[in-house]
């Protein structure tokens, strides 16, 4: 029986747990924090990343090592490879921890981005303000997520307060300006490579976020054909020059059409829950499955689904259970401010009863914001 060691004890951590059981496999999770989610479904190791002690405590117990954040300290692990299988590489770690690293890979293999320069002293900053333009977004390099770590510059009067914002991380994190997208629609392709190079996605997915945090997703995404096979090329391309294996996620802009990179998620992804009941194999499964060189599984979905995230603190879970279709998580987390605690899934054989499905849960509770746009763009 194998043993997969997960850096990482969050929700993430947790559904891969969840999700490996009927494979027959075991679980060893490392965490800094002892109240860590995942904890609650299999052993832990809690110690620092970069403990020499305890990353040997946690490769001693496991045959294969994964993630379930991106933030990992690339020393950790490089670490680990160095004793034990580690999945997905540490290139692709490094290369998706640095936004800059990233771009530059995306452009290199002719993925169209934003336009972007590097900004890591004040001086920098105002020649990349007259390089990309305005309105743009300086971002840390390293580090953030779901919007942290970010300002938005819409005139040049902006440079100071966003270097009063961010400057103070320029020499730890480094600092790039993006330029700003006046995009469409965020979509994103949930993607597996195996260990023989075996690549496959799920259908294209469309995202809804609230102040950088994802609020909602929708499978499949209404987009022609040509578009998806796009996506799903540029997917591929990064997969394989990054000689990737696993779950990953690429961020898309689309504006009139056109695909714009945002960034890759070396990871099994927020915007692929909904797959745990809308496809043949979930994400977290087929992650699985790929770290440990076995045959992926099919990734076709099950009719349409719509994965609605909990913020801050879980809601009353009738309203979703109460639908044929409804599927809830709860993470196990106290609830706090900004933080994931869980999410609720829809599915339904058509978009019609989809969107009536939704109606009824935003409704019972209270959350027609949240549940609108989807609705809006089923209707289309």
């Amino acid at each position: 029986m194998n043993t997969v060691g997960i850096l990482g004890g969050g929700q993430l951590a947790r559904m891969m747990a969840l999700a490996g059981a009927s494979l027959g496999l075991r679980f060893l999770v490392m965490d800094t924090a002892r109240d860590a989610c995942a904890g609650q479904f299999a052993p832990m190791v809690v110690g620092d990343y970069v403990d020499p002690a305890a990353l040997a405590e946690f490769a001693s117990r496991i045959d294969v090592a994964t993630f379930d954040f991106e933030n990992v300290p690339a020393q950790s692990a490089q670490w680990l490879v160095d004793r034990i299988p580690v999945f997905p590489n540490p290139r692709a770690l490094g290369t998706a921890q640095d936004r800059l690293a990233e771009k530059t890979l995306f452009r290199e293999l002719g993925i169209p981005v934003p336009d972007f320069a590097v900004a890591d002293t004040r001086e920098q900053l105002d020649e990349a303000i007259a390089r990309v333009g305005m309105p743009c977004i300086l971002k840390t390099r390293r580090l953030g997520y779901d919007g942290k770590g970010q300002f938005r510059l819409r005139t040049p009067a902006d440079a100071d307060a966003a270097w009063d914002a961010l400057g103070g991380q320029a020499a730890k994190v480094g600092l790039i300006l993006e330029g700003f997208v006046g995009f469409q629609r965020e979509l994103s392709v949930v993607a597996v490579r195996g260990r023989d190079g075996e690549f496959r996605t799920w259908p294209l997915t469309e995202n809804w976020h609230v102040d950088g945090v994802l609020s909602a997703s929708l499978a499949p995404a209404s987009a022609d054909k040509e578009l998806a096979e796009r996506a799903f090329a540029y997917a591929r391309k990064l997969a394989d020059a990054l000689d990737y294996v696993g779950v990953f996620a690429l961020e898309l802009f689309c504006r009139d059409g056109e695909l714009l990179a945002n960034e890759l998620a070396p990871r099994v992804h927020n915007s692929g829950h909904w797959t745990i009941e809308g496809a043949e194999t979930s994400q977290f499964e087929n992650h699985l499955r790929a770290v440990l060189g076995l045959p992926l599984g099919d990734t076709r979905m099950l009719g349409h689904a719509c994965m609605l995230n909990w913020i801050g603190q879980m809601p009353d879970p009738t309203p979703v259970l109460t639908e044929a279709s409804g599927h809830w998580h709860d993470y196990g987390k106290t609830a706090r401010d900004g933080r994931k605690v869980g999410h609720a899934t829809l599915r339904a054989d058509s978009a019609v009863e989809l969107a009536e499905a939704l109606a009824r849960v935003g409704s019972r509770l209270q959350r027609e914001a949240q549940v609108a746009p989807v609705i809006e763009r089923l209707a289309e």
